[in-house]
């Protein structure tokens, strides 16, 4: 498979999840949820998928519990709304990406630099 029809078979597993997620599923603990990113192999028989919780890390394991046991209500409807020979086995991740950008922002926040001051002529370089 080209990397073009990959991607765009990745991008469409990860509408078609997001939208399930979003308006099909009535487990509470995958509610809120973003598929981040889907990543699938050239064969198409693998799909790692990428969720994250919003920003609640403290849901992290009941929601993978969550989704490994709604694996198999995934794939049955990727399959009918997708048009693929096989579907792929979807693999769930937590995506700490959030949780790191979170950090990094604080990290950020937290440094005390000192403003510059207009009066001072910058060092000149001879």
């Amino acid at each position: 498979m080209s990397k073009i029809r990959q991607e765009r078979t990745a991008e469409e597993i990860r509408m078609i999840l997001s939208e399930l997620l979003r308006r099909d599923v009535s487990d509470p603990r995958l509610q809120d949820l973003t598929v981040t990113r889907v990543l699938i192999d050239r064969e198409l028989q693998h799909a790692n998928v990428y969720i994250n919780a919003l920003g609640d890390e403290s849901r992290q394991q009941e929601v993978m519990i969550a989704l490994d046991r709604a694996g198999g209500f995934f794939r049955y409807e990727l399959a009918q709304r997708m048009s693929l020979r096989t579907v792929p086995e979807l693999h769930f991740h937590w995506d700490p990406t959030l949780a790191y950008a979170e950090e990094v922002n604080q990290i950020l926040d937290s440094l005390d630099i000192p403003p510059e001051n207009e009066d001072q002529s910058p060092p000149s370089v001879e």
